[in-house]
């Protein structure tokens, strides 16, 4: 039997990381577009505070690793001196409005296709398409051409990364050493935590409590696995965590060039959410199939799923690839692209509600804009 190479050996990893997240967040319900949902329009937090906690572990175990020599987060993509604002920011926030017109973001609607949704698989192919178009194929010239020029050189700065601890380092002349780390990585993992576990919603659910801790947890048993495990002088692996828009347009590239293909961790991840849920469903007798109802719905998933699979590729990952794995990474620019995915998923929320109270598109953005910076906003 010939021996599995490197490359292989983290695939399976991955795809088993993946089966479980796929399981439990069928289990579970978890959605990040359902969590923000859950705030604006009910002011329920007790989704929000799964994604948190699962920001929370994953930012402390992340950095324990990396403290211990175990990953080199170095060489991950996140923590990159090519500061690209716009991309962040741009990026974001077509994330965020795309995933609300999609019903959820890549990883919800990976976890309904193996539910039995038809809906989210056909926002996870164009979703796919669109990112590999755009790591790639034609909109990768606008993505390199012209937004990716509106970028800040971080050593000019006299930073060595975009981690937040080099951030403080530049602002307050602390030298960015392991106390400084270790005291950054506590104050933001405990905060994330702490404000979590201060709901009551969250507290009194058995699912969002174990949502939290296997999102977290998953996100940890990435960075060990692709940073430590893979990291083979003859087969190196790129250190990586979880992520899901460039992964499943790479996924579709995968499965039409399969003879000319090689499978990686992102792959595996992929076909690992898909069949983790896909076994809960049938265990728990809760696969269904499920259609668009009308042409209505099925044109908002179609849009929305090419501006997540835009968005997700500009601005380096998604809800879990930026909001939990970047973020563990301590990157500003992953702090960046979270709140601009939570403030296009939350304003998209607001337009479409004042647009049903009879307003025009401009009078639904401008009063759901206000009302989003300033909650005490009348109008």
């Amino acid at each position: 039997m010939e021996e599995l190479s490197n490359i292989h050996i983290i695939a399976i990893w991955g795809f088993c990381i993946a089966l479980v997240f796929g399981f439990v967040g069928n289990k579970t319900h978890f959605c990040t577009m359902g969590a923000i949902s859950d705030v604006v329009n009910i002011g329920s937090r007790g989704r929000i505070g799964a994604w948190f906690v699962g920001i929370g572990i994953a930012v402390l175990g992340v950095q324990f690793l990396r403290s211990q020599g175990f990953i080199d987060l170095g060489e991950s993509m996140y923590l990159s001196t090519q500061f690209l604002i716009l991309s962040y920011v741009l990026g974001g926030f077509i994330f965020g409005i795309g995933m609300t017109l999609a019903a959820g973001c890549g990883q919800r609607n990976l976890v309904r296709v193996g539910g039995g949704n038809l809906k989210s698989l056909v926002v996870v192919l164009v979703l796919g398409i669109t990112a590999y178009m755009t790591l790639r194929g034609l909109l990768a010239l606008l993505r390199i051409n012209y937004i990716y020029k509106a970028d800040i050189e971080l050593q000019d700065l006299g930073m060595n990364s975009q981690s937040l601890t080099q951030g403080v380092s530049a602002l307050t002349g602390i030298p960015d050493g392991t106390s400084m780390q270790t005291i950054v990585a506590l104050i933001v993992g405990i905060g994330f935590i702490a404000y979590a576990v201060k709901q009551q919603e969250f507290r009194t659910s058995f699912d969002n409590i174990l949502a939290g801790l296997t999102i977290g947890g998953c996100v940890v048993a990435a960075w060990f696995v692709t940073g430590y495990l893979g990291q083979d002088d003859f087969d190196p692996i790129a250190p990586q965590g979880l992520t899901f828009v460039g992964p499943t347009g790479n996924t579709i590239s995968y499965l039409m060039t399969f003879t000319g293909a090689q499978i990686n961790f992102g792959i595996a991840v992929t076909f690992g959410m898909i069949l983790g849920s896909f076994i809960y469903a049938i265990i728990s007798g809760t696969f269904r199939i499920e259609t668009f109802s009308n042409q209505s719905e099925m044109v908002s998933h179609l849009i929305g799923a090419v501006m997540m699979g835009f968005g997700g590729v500009l601005s380096f990952g998604c809800t879990i690839g930026q909001g939990v794995t970047g973020i563990s990474t301590l990157a500003i620019g992953s702090f960046i692209t979270l709140l601009m995915i939570v403030f296009g998923c939350a304003l998209t929320m607001k337009v479409q509600y004042h647009m049903l109270d009879e307003k025009s598109f401009i009078g639904a953005v401008v009063t759901g804009t206000a009302e989003l910076l300033n909650p005490f906003h009348k109008e």
